[in-house]
């Protein structure tokens, strides 16, 4: 039996007055005003906002093969510092997670650290090549229970190995997640197609290159009546496409990085590939467009694409760098700065884009659940008036880049809690 505790002085949602909660055997037992604490550790929570655990759709884990770049130890450690309790680590490993065995093993590993629940993302095709459908029915029927399929960071471009994936997903109950690039219209891309690039002299990668492929995607879906969900999403068109496909009652839903709700291409004028990412950073036109679909529900969610690089794939030339960003660790106080301060999101809001609706998305059924009487304790409590200064080197991922290295960014996670077991606390890893 697992001591109780009581977290006094908190405020779910961030709304009324401060309210005690009861932990007993990893559920919220009690929540009210002046709980009896007797046989109980107590903690002060003094007002601070207290949000289901957050559930990340997209990670890169990099285990196994890279673990020069990140571990699931590390990564989940992250994560838990980050406020988050579950993540969906992408298939994109060496070797790729297209099999029964691959998945099992991440997940696996996952359970071991116990950190985060982490959720195995299965690839679409073998080998993440395009060609033929990797083992879904396997994925789904493991001991991981796959119901999130992508190939992320290469698009399933061809039309019929896509149709086929929605339609065979749709009897497991599960949902492709597209990394929507139509490479022909990429090849060569370095940058965002604009003045921007232009001016620096690199290649351009046009917002069509994905909108195209939103829509066609959303079209498949309609006819297949399956599960979609767009990655990253990061044009204005992108956002249009996806009104038009909701408003016609088709199963897509979305999610938008905290990068690409805060940096724009302005950022690309250094040369520093830190800044270097897929899809691109694009102008401040997409970013309001985004921050606006946010609010508005047209874009679901907030997904990190956490994508730690070893020095060596960070440290030289622009055109040789691998695209990619950290996001677990600073992911709620960027939507901090983007969402709430500027009015567009309260805190029930947060724990809806970050929280709730990515777990539905996912099948992850143990997550996103409310902080009620009889839930699992599974919660994020958040110092909303204080600040931090983001250093790479102090993350938990091994690797440190970070695009908002020396930024002040607003919000600091005080503790994270999986099923009623403190997981960090100031700042620390707990276990």
């Amino acid at each position: 039996m697992r001591r109780p505790f009581l977290l006094r002085g908190i405020r779910p949602y961030g709304a009324g007055d401060p309210v005690d909660l009861l932990v007993r055997d990893g559920v919220i037992a009690e929540l009210g005003t002046g709980l009896d604490g007797t046989g109980a550790e107590v903690l002060d929570g003094g007002g601070l906002v207290a949000l289901p655990g957050l559930v990340d759709l997209h990670a890169h884990l990099r285990e196994p093969g890279r673990e020069d770049a990140e571990t699931i130890a590390t990564g989940s450690a992250a994560a838990a510092l980050g406020g988050y309790t579950a993540v969906f680590a992408m298939a994109n490993t060496d070797p790729v997670a297209d099999t029964a065995v691959v998945v099992e093993h991440v997940y696996r590993r996952g359970r071991e650290v116990g950190l985060v629940d982490v959720h195995p993302v299965g690839a679409v095709s073998s080998g993440l090549r395009g060609e033929r459908l990797a083992e879904l029915g396997a994925m789904a029927a493991s001991v991981a229970a796959v119901r999130m399929f992508s190939d992320d960071g290469m698009c399933v471009h061809d039309s019929l190995l896509m149709r086929r994936a929605l339609e065979y997903t749709r009897g497991l109950g599960g949902v492709i997640a597209q990394h929507a690039e139509d490479p022909r219209l990429t090849a060569g891309a370095q940058a965002h197609e604009g003045e921007i690039a232009a001016r620096l002299g690199l290649a351009g990668w046009p917002a069509a290159a994905e909108e195209s492929i939103v829509a066609r995607d959303c079209l498949l879906a309609r006819d297949a009546a399956a599960a979609l969900h767009v990655c990253h999403v990061s044009t204005a068109g992108t956002v249009e496409v996806l009104r038009w496909a909701k408003e016609r009652g088709i199963r897509v839903s979305a999610e938008v990085t905290p990068h690409h709700l805060l940096l724009t291409d302005e950022r690309l004028a250094g040369y520093d590939p830190v800044n270097k990412v897929n899809p691109p950073l694009r102008t401040a036109a997409d970013t309001r467009a985004l921050r606006a679909a946010l609010a508005e529900g047209i874009v679901d969610c907030v997904a990190t694409d956490h994508a730690p690089h070893a020095a060596q794939d960070k440290d030289c030339e622009w055109s040789a760098a691998r695209p990619g960003m950290l996001g677990l660790q600073t992911a709620l106080s960027v939507v901090m700065a983007t969402m709430v301060r500027p009015g567009l999101l309260d805190w029930r809001g947060v724990a809806r884009v970050m929280s709730e609706r990515p777990a539905r998305i996912g099948g992850a059924t143990e997550q996103g659940r409310p902080i009620a009487v009889g839930q699992p304790a599974t919660v994020v409590l958040v110092d909303p008036d204080a600040t931090w200064t983001v250093r790479g080197a102090t993350l938990a991922s091994l690797a440190d880049n970070t695009p908002y290295e020396g930024m002040e960014l607003p919000g600091r996670v005080v503790a994270t809690l999986l099923r009623g077991e403190i997981t960090t606390e100031d700042g620390k890893v707990q276990r």
